[in-house]
């Protein structure tokens, strides 16, 4: 029978042209009806799949070799994605908003490659078809209209409002939380559409906050009833038989402990460290044997997969297996007997594993102690009735004391990185509402744990790798090697080196700057820095290394009760341990679905730590809702073109916008991370304390925005460069005279402040000005973010996420990108947005993660995108990006007499004749008269504003109006991402031109005739 691999494999041949099916299944000698049948079947399997396409002769090849490059679809909230493809040697495709056709963020999709840089390093493309749809429901604020109403979606990445028909309400009212199903999707200027399905309360309700969170990420809370009755059919006990039929060694005579915390309830791990005759150390390490009670393909076994791992929020758990056995039978609580995976190894005096054992056990654990307990035994602050209870166990925590040490000093010295960030509890109450946040203490009970966690996951992936049997291994990718010198060069700002050339690093040369800049003011956030520029850990069926650990082979061995790789591996060494190897039918089979599970897996993780991170984000925001005015002390966790995040010492991290630093003009310096005073020379950077206020806090997006004590609030009138506080308003001249770009920063830049060819200030060519305004670069918490979510620090709070297999965590509202003034998508929104005349700071970009502030990285004017040039006409057009036209937020503005004018709705701009009448001097009055388009500034009700714009269903950054070269066109049209200004240029009617509002935005400035 012909199989799939043999398809793809004749498919990616060099010599093969694409074939139909009758010449396929003569290639294939196919013969008979029945194996014809099948092989029909598994063409169109393949083909919906995403595996093999059909071109238009009906002839099948694969994509790679039809210009297509298949993978998931990474967006963005200001309406541009990215194509994160299958193949990781590919590199990452940028897809502009006019290009997803239908496609949103999640889907599985097919983008053919259109535009390529000279290195061929950065692609741009098109969706072309849609595999998977990853988004069947979307959970948002309900908004009714009336007639029709809109959900406004919790998902800053989907960044257009659902259009809801009135029969689709199903008694949802306006400010209710409510779960939406799409009935068909975006196309064109067409909004999605959907239908109410679950309301799921007030948006103000205690409880909703955290519902909704779990109804977003379709986090599955309760069991259906097949795997409840599987769950129920579980013993809660164990029987002498059980033990004796399976031959499993009875460890029930040692003493055997669990360390975990305080609230801890599925107990999966227990250890005991023993001293040999020799003199060796011996660490036991005692897993649960879940795999014995969740069978290959039983009910249990597939929740457990399409769940991936537990899910660990602020005020509950989702657990990966019903309670029943997580809480049960599969928990080893103490003084019961447990059947367990055990991993015995043996060190020699250097530390050595000089032998180990791998084996199928019963143990019965002496007690359940906890990280507080272990702690405050180990250093003599216990209450005397504590030390009298646990007396018989002090010499073994001392021995697990002193191998713990050791095995962590020789994994330092072989060049292992050892994050050790501060971390927070949030503790709510009845309602839900946070009280307090306390830091985390990693205690020497902590790290004890982890080290011998550590140990036996190492010892066990290398065990299985060298009997070459199907296998899971968590993986950690060598950095990437530009991300790496970056950072490098980063460090010396501070006076540190590193040792090394890009992927030539060695860890060891990290964790030597991270002893270094231990206990400095720095240190958290070089820490995170260097954290971003890594990889993310992943599952994989190939062995590929641990960066972050130093080690040559890793797993996750020691968790099955809350992740799946772990109870798989238990499934794969109870079969090799039984039947002594794996038959070729049972090797082929497992390796066939290695890798299928490893990608799950990785996803199912990743959606698990998203899932948290928003939820600690949300709590936090909660936390500091009644501290506004309040003031703190706080450190400056990083720098951005927009302004500084700062981190309190409760690790809550708030934002200091530019536009309220009002004592100077500050220019940002991208490789120093610094903001520098114009002319004061002041500096904020890194690693600075600060006192600060808090100022703000959007519960809808869940930030903080803080502002300087003693900094006074900015004057009203005319246009104060970027954030600055003082210097004359822009006069409006051709190229902005007094523009303050930084010399070369844009490609071809000419001199500061100066078009300079076409290249500079406003330029012809889209060189300068106000550049990339949509950085073709995911942000970093696309890309970035936690290396690892589990093993070291992560096992101490039951959740992935916290930690890095040894690394970190939770890099904070900077590192997730978060997009506080991200445009509002839908009309409803956006509209109100322009209602109030409100022009936040640059370009709509109003927090992390939005490379697409006007004039960032190049024009140097941070904070001006939105911002009006006083006869400039310039409405927040800078991130509107006309494709090939040259023209990047030009506003009619003429470089050099060549008279660029563009036209709204036009791929490119018109030129005028050389020589033409210079912008400055005629003042924008171009030819042509009015604009057409609806005059949103003028008023009018929201419902008629809505009509004017089609009801929500105007594209997001898209305006496809006409206008007549008059003053201040700008160029709408083409393939202009969505970015640029707070309101949608998609609905603010830029068509119009010229001066739309006065000063304080109240829109009674008309236009002069």
């Amino acid at each position: 029978m012909t199989t799939d691999k043999q398809i793809i494999s004749l498919m990616q041949e060099e010599a093969y042209k694409p074939m139909s099916y009758k010449e396929l299944e003569k290639h294939f000698g196919i013969e008979s009806a029945n194996e014809f049948k099948d092989f029909i079947k598994l063409l169109n399997q393949l083909e919906e799949s995403g595996h093999i396409v059909r071109g238009g002769s009906d002839r099948y090849g694969v994509p790679e070799r039809m210009n297509l490059v298949r993978g998931k679809l990474q967006a963005h909230a200001k309406g541009f994605a990215f194509l994160i493809p299958d193949d990781r040697e590919h590199p990452d495709v940028y897809i502009n908003a006019h290009d997803l056709n239908t496609a949103m963020n999640g889907d599985i999709v097919f983008v053919k490659v259109t535009s390529r840089s000279q290195g061929g390093g950065r692609m741009e493309g098109e969706v072309v078809r849609v595999i998977t749809r990853a988004n069947t429901q979307i959970v948002g604020v309900f908004q009714s209209q009336d007639t029709y109403a809109f959900v406004i979606a919790d998902d800053k990445r989907v960044s257009r409002d659902i259009f809801i028909p009135q029969h689709s309400f199903n008694g949802a009212v306006t400010g209710q939380k409510v779960v939406v199903k799409i009935v068909n999707y975006p196309e064109g200027r067409s909004a999605a559409e959907g239908e109410v399905i679950e309301i799921l309360g007030h948006k103000d309700d205690p409880g909703v906050d955290i519902l909704a969170i779990v109804r977003k990420f379709q986090l599955p809370e309760a069991f259906n009833e097949e795997v409840l009755a599987e769950a129920e059919a579980a013993p809660d006990s164990i029987t002498e038989e059980e033990i004796i039929g399976q031959g499993r060694r009875d460890l029930r005579s040692k003493r055997i402990v669990t360390i975990d915390g305080e609230d801890a309830k599925d107990l999966d791990d227990a250890v005991n460290v023993e001293i040999l005759e020799n003199g060796h150390y011996k660490l036991g390490v005692h897993i649960a044997d879940v795999s014995y009670y969740v069978r290959e393909g039983s009910a249990l076994d597939i929740e457990a997969y399409n769940r991936g791992c537990s899910v660990y929020l602020t005020d509950r758990v989702i657990p990966m297996l019903p309670h029943r056995l997580s809480n049960g039978i599969c928990s080893l609580n103490p003084k019961v007997d447990r059947l367990t995976m055990s991993c015995e190894m043996e060190f020699d005096e250097n530390l050595k594993v000089v032998n180990h054992e791998i084996f199928t056990s019963v143990i019965k654990t002496s007690e359940r102690m906890t990280y507080t307990n272990v702690r405050k035994l180990l250093t003599g602050e216990a209450e005397p009735e504590l030390v009298e209870r646990y007396a018989y166990l002090m010499e073994d925590f001392k021995r697990m004391e002193e191998l713990a040490d050791r095995l962590r000093s020789r994994r330092m010295k072989r060049g292992a990185i050892d994050f050790d960030f501060e971390e927070s509890k949030i503790l709510v109450d009845a309602d839900g509402k946070p009280t307090d946040i306390v830091k985390r203490e990693r205690s020497v009970a902590e790290m004890m744990i982890e080290e011998f966690m550590l140990a036996a996951n190492e010892t066990v992936a290398e065990h299985f790798q060298w009997m070459k049997v199907p296998f899971l291994y968590r993986v950690h990718e060598d950095p990437d090697s530009e991300k790496l010198m970056n950072f490098m060069e980063f460090v010396t700002n501070f006076g540190y080196t590193i040792k090394g050339k890009g992927n030539a690093i060695h860890p060891r040369a990290l964790q030597t700057l991270l002893e270094e800049i231990k206990g400095t003011p720095e240190e958290t956030v070089l820490s995170k820095i260097m954290l971003r520029s890594m990889k993310q850990a992943r599952y994989d069926a190939q062995s590929l290394g641990h960066f972050g650990l130093a080690a040559e082979f890793y797993s996750h061995f020691t968790s099955p009760i809350r992740r799946y790789p772990d109870l798989i591996i238990h499934r794969v060494i109870r079969e090799v341990l039984e039947s002594g190897n794996l038959s070729d039918t049972r090797h082929e089979y497992l390796s066939s679905r290695m890798s299928d599970i490893a990608q799950q897996s990785s996803e199912r993780e990743r959606v698990a730590v998203d899932a948290e991170r928003q939820t600690e984000a949300l709590k936090k925001a909660q936390y500091m809702l009644d501290k506004v005015g309040e003031e703190f002390e706080g450190i400056i966790s990083s720098v951005t073109g927009f302004g500084m995040f700062v981190e309190l010492d409760n690790t809550v991290e708030g934002l200091i916008r530019l536009s309220d630093l009002t004592d100077d003009y500050y220019n940002f310096h991208e490789r120093q991370f610094a903001l520098v005073g114009e002319r004061t020379s002041k500096i904020y950077r890194i690693g600075d304390e600060i006192k600060i206020r808090v100022a703000r806090v959007n519960m809808e997006e869940h930030t903080i925005d803080f502002e300087l004590l003693d900094m006074k609030p900015r004057k009203e009138g005319g246009f104060k460069r970027g954030g600055g506080g003082s210097g004359k308003p822009f006069k409006g001249a051709a190229g902005f005279k007094g523009f303050r770009g930084k010399p070369g920063a844009a490609a071809g830049q000419g001199k500061s402040g100066k078009p300079g060819k076409d290249k500079g200030g406003f330029a012809a060519k889209g060189k300068g000005g106000y550049v990339n305004a949509q950085g073709k670069k995911r942000d970093s918490a696309a890309v970035g973010g936690a290396v690892d979510a589990n093993a070291v620090q992560g096992r101490r709070k039951r959740k992935r996420g916290d930690a890095v297999d040894g690394l970190a965590v939770n890099t904070g509202p900077a590192a997730e990108g978060q997009e506080q003034g991200r445009r509002k998508g839908g009309a409803a929104r956006r509209i109100e947005e322009a209602a109030k005349a409100g022009v936040d700071g640059g370009a709509g970009a109003r927090a992390g993660g939005a490379e697409g502030a006007a004039g960032a990285k190049g024009a140097g004017v941070e904070g001006a995108a939105g911002a009006r040039a006083k006869g400039a006409g310039v409405e927040g057009a800078a991130g509107a990006r006309a494709k090939g036209a040259g023209v990047e937020g030009a506003a009619g503005a003429r470089a050099k007499g060549a008279g660029v004018e563009g036209a709204a709705g036009q791929g490119k701009p018109r030129r005028a004749k050389a020589g033409g009448t210079p912008w400055s001097d005629s003042r924008g009055k171009g030819r042509g008269g009015k604009a057409r388009g609806p005059k949103l500034s003028e008023g009018g009700s929201l419902s008629q504003r809505l009509e004017s714009v089609g009801a929500g269903r105007t594209e997001s950054g898209v305006t496809r109006g006409e206008s007549k070269r008059g003053r201040g066109a700008v160029s709408l049209g083409g393939e202009a991402p969505a970015g640029g200004s707070d309101w949608a240029s998609g609905v603010n009617a830029l068509a119009k031109g010229g001066r739309r509002r006065s000063d304080d935005g109240d829109g009674s400035k008309k236009r002069r005739r």
